[in-house]
């Protein structure tokens, strides 16, 4: 009996088309959940019934459009000086605590009280989690640039006077923007009354959009808050390093690389490593995101960073997409390695991962917060506004701009307020 070539080689292509729909389906472990996204930013809407495992396509080039970033922004602030600020004899104590993404909020807060009581500020210490851990702030941050820049705004002291006992000190909670009337009504007669405090910014809300009316404070908050923190420069260095490491190892994508603030305790903390539950998804998974990256055409040569610290079995999937995905032991200069990720306290660690985040050429909030919040603002204010918030996308493809941050997109960001 004669072999017919045709059905030979059709049932050549047949086998063919089967094992390449395999290995698309194997490499997908994402199912679709119902559009959700981070307060205020795209919403996708799917149909609960029409819910099912996607077969995502990957291209073999970036179809990503790696725009130039915009230009730096200029400051819009003029310094204040401290004519017509009455001058008194106490002082306004605080510490940095939780991180970057907070010693922003928390410098902004106490400089506008500072000056507003007409108080001495002191220089603050560095406070982790753990009980006792606590280091100076020049371990971290350039105290001298921190002095110099608040000069004729608020009087600043490295250190308080040697008599002050600060377990006497009485405690003031302010909530982070505080204004000018909550300190003239809740915060003065204490001060006035105790003559120093101790400043504790609590936050009620992530709110990091503009203000709907201008306040007197405005331009002190703004120099506070994008004028005064700047690295020392040994923190620096091994941050430009690892930058430039990230931008070495993306030359096929002209040395741009993508940084995603993913960290498996805040995600665990949420509740995003099982299955998501409908309603407004504040915070997504290493799966979703490598699914996300794919849909919006990053191709596989995409250098991703990412802001966990150890790696993670749950991370395979993303790696597998990216093949080029790191984490900060393999990007940290070897000699630095055991300051920054063998130190006793995760500070070296967020300060790295929140300043590489705000110079990456795109960035992509996976938890929605703080850290998402000022690395945005740090970033449009340096003109960086590649900042894209995932979602759950129910087409195979989708356009990079439709996933734009809100902050940037609408220009509502208070950062908008600072700078022009």
């Amino acid at each position: 009996m004669g072999v017919d070539l045709r059905q030979v080689v059709a049932g050549i292509l047949t086998l063919t088309m089967f094992v390449m729909l395999g290995n698309m389906i194997k490499r997908d472990h994402f199912d679709s959940a119902v559009g959700e996204t981070f307060p205020g930013d795209r919403h996708v809407n799917l149909d609960n019934a029409k819910i099912a495992k996607q077969v995502v396509s990957f291209p073999e080039k970036s179809v990503v459009p790696w725009k130039d970033n915009n230009q730096e922004l200029k400051a819009c602030w003029s310094k204040p000086g401290l004519d017509g600020v009455e001058q008194t004899n106490g002082f306004v104590i605080f510490s940095l605590t939780n991180g970057p993404e907070y010693h922003v909020s928390q410098i902004a807060d106490a400089v506008v009280v500072a000056r507003s009581l007409g108080a001495t500020l002191v220089v603050p210490d560095i406070r982790g989690n753990k009980p006792g851990d606590q280091r100076s702030f020049e371990e971290i941050y350039d105290v001298e640039k921190f002095v110099k820049s608040l000069e004729g705004v608020v009087r600043v002291t490295k250190n308080p006077p040697a008599k002050l006992s600060t377990r006497n000190l009485a405690v003031v909670k302010v909530p982070n923007r505080v204004t000018e009337e909550y300190i003239a009504e809740h915060i003065e007669p204490i001060y006035r009354n105790k003559g120093t405090i101790k400043l504790v910014t609590y936050f009620p809300s992530v709110n990091m959009k503009k203000a709907d009316k201008e306040s007197p404070s405005d331009s002190v908050a703004c120099l506070a808050m994008f004028g005064t923190l700047e690295l020392q420069p040994e923190i620096q260095e091994v941050v430009d390093s690892m930058v430039e490491r990230l931008r070495t190892l993306s030359r096929k994508s002209d040395g741009q690389f993508v940084a995603v603030d993913l960290r498996l305790e805040m995600l665990e903390h949420k509740g995003c490593l099982g299955d998501a539950d409908s309603g407004t998804k504040s915070c997504y998974s290493a799966d979703e995101i490598g699914t996300f990256l794919t849909k919006l055409g990053f191709s596989k040569d995409t250098t991703i960073y990412l802001t966990e610290s150890k790696w993670d079995s749950s991370l395979d999937y993303l790696k597998d997409v990216f093949p080029k995905t790191y984490i900060k032991d393999g990007i940290i200069p070897a000699d630095k390695k055991s300051k920054i990720l063998d130190s006793d306290t995760t500070e070296f660690e967020k300060v790295v991962d929140f300043y590489v985040c705000s110079q990456s050429d795109v960035f992509v909030p996976a938890i929605s917060g703080l850290f998402y919040s000022n690395v945005a603002g740090k970033r449009i204010a340096s003109g960086k506004t590649q900042i894209i918030v995932p979602a759950d996308i129910p087409k195979s493809s989708a356009s990079f701009g439709d996933f734009i941050t809100h902050y940037v997109t609408k220009k509502n960001h208070l950062a908008y307020s600072c700078f022009c």
